[in-house]
């Protein structure tokens, strides 16, 4: 029998007709190896005495194989490795995204926090300035005011001493002006407000007047009437009832009064009548139905006591 000849199997057909011809064609080459070199001997070779055995195409199929098998093992594991090697370049490609993302945030809040800083800070130092420019300016008001009262507080008291023998008169005893004209003289130097020469400038003008109840002028007066225009004419709104003037501003003690200070009657939030403090120990306001708008030393009905708006 040929060695070329064709050996039929007896196994079973395989699953996969492309690993079969492969299995044939290196079987083939092997045997067609063997027949070659077989031919190609001497022609006195001796007759083959043995036969030698041949490796059948079941031990050839089972070393394919193995050999197919582990072929296929490699595949599998090189393919399982690139893999992960992508999963892996896929996970550090968005941790440093992520990173990336979480560097660009916390940079935008700390640009924030420093644009926020630095509002308040422009915020505060605006105030800052704001505060002292009012200060100035209130410093400057005060001083204006200060020198203004002085020169009121001053006139006051010149014409106290040239009408003293008329004051006294009215309060029924000399001494009592006397006594004002010293405390014109000592307040003389303890001044609020300049708006203060208008407010008793308008005062000053309504004496001789007459009292009406709810009277608000321009000719007759009660005494929150009487004050209310005063400070009005010195562009101060003020209440139109007595208790609530006398409850505004700042109360101060009657051995320190200025011109321009509102005096009550009464207690300071229920007071039952005010008047304005002119200066000189002396006092203008719309006192009863009898004697109308009058100026009066404060011996002549002392107050319960002062505050000061201005």
């Amino acid at each position: 029998m040929s060695h070329t000849a064709h050996i039929p199997s007896h196994r079973k057909p395989r699953r996969s007709a492309s690993k079969l011809a492969l299995r044939a064609g290196v079987a083939g080459g092997v045997l067609g190896t063997i027949a070659v070199a077989g031919a190609a001997g001497p022609a006195s070779a001796e007759p083959v005495t043995e036969t030698i055995e041949m490796p059948t195409l079941g031990s050839l199929g089972t070393d394919l194989s193995s050999a197919v098998a582990a072929s296929a093992e490699a595949s599998q594991q090189e393919a399982l490795d690139q893999s992960l090697e992508a999963q892996e370049a896929a996970a550090l490609e968005k941790a440093a995204k992520e990173a990336k993302k979480a560097k660009a945030e916390a940079e935008r809040k700390a640009e924030a926090e420093r644009a926020e800083k630095a509002r308040q800070e422009a915020e505060a130092k605006a105030e800052a300035e704001r505060a002292a420019a009012e200060a100035r300016a209130e410093a400057q008001a005060r001083a204006a005011r200060d020198s203004a009262r002085t020169q009121l507080a001053t006139t006051s008291a010149s014409s106290d001493s040239g009408s003293g023998s008329d004051a006294g008169s009215d309060s029924g005893s000399g001494s009592s002006d006397d006594g004002g004209s010293s405390a014109g003289s000592s307040e003389s130097t303890q001044v609020s407000s300049g708006t203060a020469a208008s407010i008793v400038a308008f005062a000053r003008a309504q004496v001789g007047d007459a009292y009406v109840t709810g009277g608000t002028g321009p000719n007759s007066w009660d005494c929150s009437g009487l004050v209310q225009a005063a400070y009005a004419a010195a562009g101060i709104d003020l209440p139109r009832i007595s208790y609530q003037q006398s409850s505004m501003g700042t109360s101060v003690s009657l051995s320190n009064l200025q011109p321009g200070d509102v005096l009550y009657w009464g207690s300071r939030s229920g007071s039952y009548h005010v008047a304005i403090y002119v200066g000189g120990g002396k006092y203008v306001g719309a006192q009863n139905s009898s004697t109308g708008v009058v100026e009066r030393s404060l011996d002549w009905d002392p107050p319960s006591g002062a505050v000061r708006i201005l």
